[in-house]
């Protein structure tokens, strides 16, 4: 068997295609050789870095946002739908907080599954349950529902406020701009000692080509089944 390739994930939780695009690769993980590395970063960052607006800023391409979201929630199989008013959710009350919790988790996991639980469960509270992910008490109920204990949730939550955490938070979505992020969800997968670069939730087909591996849609669990 060839060496696994090495794809990393760039994602915030207050982006919805974000959500959709960390499931998909979540699945295939374990489908494709691949060595997925998940990189929460700061999505507002990447905005300002990159000078890109955000689509709910420009009032058609928000509405088609709305309906888009609604049919990719039943493609993805993902249980997302838009918060009552999106505008404030996402641009108003922002990630920041969230973005600097997954991070500390992350930095004091290293590698496993805590992230992972932790990140979906904040995508839960903001684009399925429309719940607040900006106050302390919002983060630790997202945490519980993750499986992390009382103990290692206040550990975190002071971590989140670190300047180590701030900096790794930092430091990750500098990398993604260095890459040329523009927005998220981002893959990069790295193909011949070189990264090759994916913006959104729909090229997976044309991502499977690039690494030589096969695109058997949004489940491929139902796919391979129907095999």
């Amino acid at each position: 068997m060839t060496s696994r390739k090495v794809v990393e994930l760039f994602y915030d939780v207050v982006s919805p295609y974000s959500w959709l695009g960390f499931e998909v690769m979540c699945r295939y993980r374990n489908v494709w050789n691949i060595d997925l590395k998940l990189r929460p970063a700061f999505l507002g960052g990447i905005m300002h870095g990159a000078g890109n607006k955000p689509p709910g800023l420009v009032p058609n391409k928000f509405m088609y946002m709305t309906k888009d979201l609604n049919r990719l929630a039943e493609y993805f199989n993902v249980p997302l739908q838009s918060p009552a008013d999106p505008f404030e959710a996402m641009f108003k009350k922002g990630s920041l907080a969230a973005m600097r919790f997954v991070a500390a988790v992350q930095e004091k996991e290293k590698d496993g599954e805590k992230v992972v639980n932790v990140s979906r469960e904040l995508w839960r509270r903001i684009w399925s349950e429309d719940k607040d992910i900006t106050e302390p008490a919002s983060l630790s109920e997202a945490a519980v529902k993750a499986g992390l204990s009382e103990s290692e949730i206040k550990e975190l939550l002071t971590m989140s406020t670190s300047t180590q955490v701030k900096e790794k938070l930092k430091s990750t979505t500098q990398a993604a701009l260095d890459y040329g992020a523009f927005g998220f969800p981002m893959i990069v997968c790295h193909v011949d000692g070189k990264p090759e670069m994916f913006f959104g939730s729909d090229r997976f087909e044309l991502m499977a080509h690039c690494i030589g591996e096969k695109w058997l849609g949004p489940q491929p669990s139902k796919s391979a089944a129907k095999l």
